[in-house]
C-alpha cells in the first residue's frame, strides 16, 4: 500500500536538496545550463567552452544520482514496510521525483526564472531577452519531466520489485 505521508516528506527532503543543488549550479555558472534555456538565448551567446561542459557534468552526474537515489531508496523504504504491491512502488517511484518537478516548474522556473529573474540566472550577453519570461517553454519543460518521472518510476519499480 502507498504510504502518502512518506511519500510527501521523501518528496520534500528530494525538492529541497536538489532545488538548493540547482541555485548553487546557477550560481556558480548559468551557462552551465545553458542546453535548458531556451533556443533563442542558446542562440545569442557563445557555445559551452570546454571549462563549461566539464562543470555541466559536475553539477549534472550528482543532480541526476539525486533524482535517481532519492527516489529508489524511498521506493526500496516502501517495499521494506511489507505488503507493496509493484503499482504502489511505481506511484512512489514516480511521485517523489515527480513532485522534485513540480517544484522546479512552479518555483524554480516559474518564480524564480521567469517572474524573479536574479541576475545569477542570466547569461551575459543575454541580458533583457523576452525568452526570461517565456512561461510557456517552461511548462513544456514540465510535461517532459512528467513523462520522465512516469518513466524512470517503472525502472525503479521494477528494480526495487526483484530485490
Amino acid at each position: 500500500m502507498l504510504n502518502f505521508t512518506r511519500l510527501l516528506t521523501d518528496s520534500a527532503i528530494l525538492s529541497l536538496f536538489a532545488s538548493l543543488w540547482l541555485i548553487l549550479a546557477l550560481w556558480v555558472n548559468p551557462r552551465i545550463f545553458l542546453h535548458d534555456y531556451p533556443a533563442k538565448i542558446q542562440d545569442k551567446v557563445p557555445e559551452k567552452t570546454r571549462a563549461e561542459r566539464y562543470l555541466s557534468y559536475v553539477f549534472g552526474i550528482p543532480f541526476m544520482l539525486l533524482l535517481l537515489l532519492g527516489s529508489f531508496f524511498s521506493t526500496l523504504s516502501l517495499k521494506e514496510q511489507g505488503n507493496a504491491q509493484f503499482w504502489a512502488l511505481w506511484l512512489n517511484a514516480a511521485g517523489v521525483v515527480f513532485v522534485f518537478n513540480i517544484v522546479d516548474w512552479l518555483i524554480l522556473d516559474w518564480l524564480m526564472f521567469c517572474t524573479l529573474t536574479p541576475r545569477f540566472v542570466v547569461i551575459p550577453g543575454s541580458e533583457g531577452m523576452a525568452e526570461y519570461k517565456d512561461y510557456w517553454f517552461h511548462f513544456r519543460g514540465f510535461l517532459h519531466g512528467t513523462v520522465y518521472s512516469g518513466l524512470g518510476g517503472l525502472v525503479i519499480a521494477g528494480i526495487v520489485s526483484i530485490l
